[in-house]
């Protein structure tokens, strides 16, 4: 299997948003089943991870699409654009297969894409509240919370934010 060493990231092409999907709906089932169960996991997934709007993310300005990739498959990708003039970096996703996860796959995500973004000065992002190990994740990436976010579905968001220091 691969690890952390055989991945690399790239920028997401046309013909990765198949397997961008693939990774979306795998790693959703897997996080989030026992949150909302499988039938509202598909629902999500087919509207928020749909082929269409995989595509137009390709097409955002200000933002980054990437994966990680040993060449045969796609262990994770991310997904981030600005705001606050490019100050801001908003982390929108970063997911990383379950196989692959405990690999440092979502820490070389996280590095790429700060790093294509030379003039933001902090990054956040929002997390589902139960979703202990990605919260894990992120304390771990030196994150802190900063606020909670509640949707118009009642479900509630922690909004987490860390500095950049560009060396």
């Amino acid at each position: 299997m691969s690890d952390q060493s055989l991945m690399f990231v790239r920028t997401v092409s046309k013909r990765d948003v198949q397997a961008v999907r693939d990774l979306l709906v795998e790693t959703w089932h897997a996080t989030y089943d026992v949150i909302y169960g499988a039938d509202r996991v598909t629902q999500i997934t087919d509207e928020w991870h749909s082929l269409a709007a995989l595509e137009a993310r390709l097409d955002v300005p200000m933002s980054e699409f990437l994966v990680a990739d040993d060449g045969e498959a796609i262990g994770g990708m991310a997904f981030a654009d600005t705001v606050d003039d490019g100050k801001t970096l908003m982390l929108r996703q970063l997911y990383v297969r379950p196989a692959f996860q405990g690999r440092g796959i979502g820490g070389m995500l996280l590095d790429e894409v700060e790093g294509c973004f030379p003039e933001a000065a902090r990054i956040r992002l929002e997390v589902e509240e139960a979703n202990a190990k990605a919260i894990a994740f992120y304390l771990a990436q030196g994150f802190a919370r900063i606020g909670e976010a509640k949707g118009a579905d009642g479900v509630v968001a922690l909004i987490y934010e860390r500095p950049i220091v560009w060396a």
